[in-house]
């Protein structure tokens, strides 16, 4: 689905791409969005300050890790852990400017949904944002990713649900810009407020 790159067109249109920003990639994976951040931020000539990425899975912070390594990224620093256990990160992983995250929280239980956002709300600084890619639950996703995959898919109505019982002082649904269009039959692009 092209998802690396829609991802990268998405930040390249973000309006609140800044320099030094703080990032937290929560759920990193193979990294998917932070070197999208990465990519989008040095085009539009401006580097990040701090990021910081954490993951469940040992084997995917690995392949993470190698892709840093061989694209020269040393500033990066990465940890295992549970998005239902945030207290387990290092100490100084706090006040971020921008929280990320894209397809993890589909796997966390549905019943635990509003406690992973309400604590990567209490990673957010003072005007940090949350930036959020879910998959939706439509025809083209039931199949392919809900019973597959054995993810959990929402609706657009459960999602506000969640966000609003988190305690997030705004947060909307944002559209997808042209180039990555196509990611709008697979999933969301949330912005919320601490």
């Amino acid at each position: 689905m092209r998802y690396p790159q829609g991802l990268r067109a998405f930040f390249m249109t973000w309006p609140l791409l800044r320099e030094g920003l703080r990032v937290l990639d929560a759920g990193c994976g193979t990294g998917v969005v932070t070197l999208a951040l990465i990519d989008a931020l040095r085009r539009r000539g401006l580097e990040p300050g701090p990021i910081h990425a954490f993951d469940l899975t040992p084997a995917m912070l690995e392949r993470f890790r190698d892709r840093l390594r061989t694209r020269g990224l040393e500033s990066v620093e990465t940890a295992q852990a549970n998005v239902l256990e945030l207290g387990a990160l290092p100490s100084g992983w706090t006040r971020y400017d921008l929280v990320v995250s894209a397809s993890m929280l589909e796997y966390v239980p549905r019943d635990r949904l509003v406690d992973a956002l309400r604590g990567l709300r209490g990673l957010l600084g003072e005007n940090g944002r949350l930036v959020l890619f879910i998959t939706r639950r439509n025809w083209f996703t039931r199949p392919l990713i809900g019973r597959w995959w054995r993810s959990n898919l929402y609706s657009a109505d459960e999602l506000r649900d969640a966000f609003r019982l988190a305690d997030f002082s705004r947060f909307g649904f944002v559209g997808f810009p042209p180039a990555a269009r196509h990611l709008s039959v697979w999933g969301y692009a949330i912005e919320a407020d601490r």
